[in-house]
């Protein structure tokens, strides 16, 4: 598929911690999950592309999500997933404009998994990462994304604990994403996204100079128009 053009891409990597499951890193605050995970798309659809392998607790939020946005969101939205699990994709999977289905190389999860991370993190240039709740599969997905994407940023929020809250304290990153429950401002700051910026129907009629993006307060008109 080669690299997506203009502004890098976000990463999602979501989950919601199962603590019967084996690769269990902790409980997870799900109010606190659900909502990242919201003020994310609130920050950033129809302004950045954002890509995600799906995650059948997260996917049908993102849905439901970009479905009231009113953006093209096949185009803003890349969801990933493996044949391996066909039998388990939530109905939103469906719905979805621009799912990219890896093969089903084997029986076995692990293989399966490599696959599609491999190619859902070399096929696009990325410029952050959001880490959010999960288990050992959010921590595979940092360590392979540092390597495809080492000049971007990562963002573990740790508030919402599980495997992101490991990974935050595992080595020096913003005290915000451990203290700071206001995700929305969050991101706005942390992804450094100016609150006025427009959304855009598709990648393809946003501006590629960002000033040209930002509307100023009480006026309908671009900040350089100078009409």
């Amino acid at each position: 598929m080669g690299l997506v053009a203009a502004d890098g891409a976000i990463f999602l990597s979501a989950g919601v911690p199962d603590p019967d499951a084996a690769h269990f890193m902790g409980e997870g605050d799900s109010v606190a999950i659900s909502a990242a995970v919201a003020a994310l798309l609130e920050v950033t659809l129809g302004r950045r592309r954002l890509v995600w392998g799906g995650h059948p607790a997260i996917t049908p939020m993102v849905w439901a999500f970009a479905e009231s946005m009113g953006i093209a969101y096949g185009e803003w939205v890349r969801l990933y997933q493996s044949l391996r699990f066909a039998d388990e994709f939530p109905e939103e999977t469906r719905r979805f404009r621009n799912v990219v289905f890896t093969k089903r190389i084997s029986d076995e999860i692990g293989p399966n998994l490599d696959l599609m991370r491999d190619r859902m993190l070399a096929e696009t240039k990325f410029e952050a990462a959001v880490f959010i709740g999960g288990m050992k599969g959010i921590v595979d997905e940092f360590v392979l994304f540092r390597e495809h994407a080492p000049e971007a940023k990562v963002l573990p929020v740790a508030s919402t604990g599980g495997a992101a809250r490991e990974l935050a304290q595992s080595q020096y990153f913003d005290p915000a994403l451990a203290t700071n429950l206001d995700y929305v401002e969050l991101f706005y700051d942390q992804l450094a996204i100016d609150p006025n910026e427009r959304r855009f129907a598709s990648p393809a009629e946003q501006p590629a100079d960002k000033a040209a993006r930002i509307v100023v307060p009480g006026n309908d008109r671009p900040a350089t128009d100078e009409r």
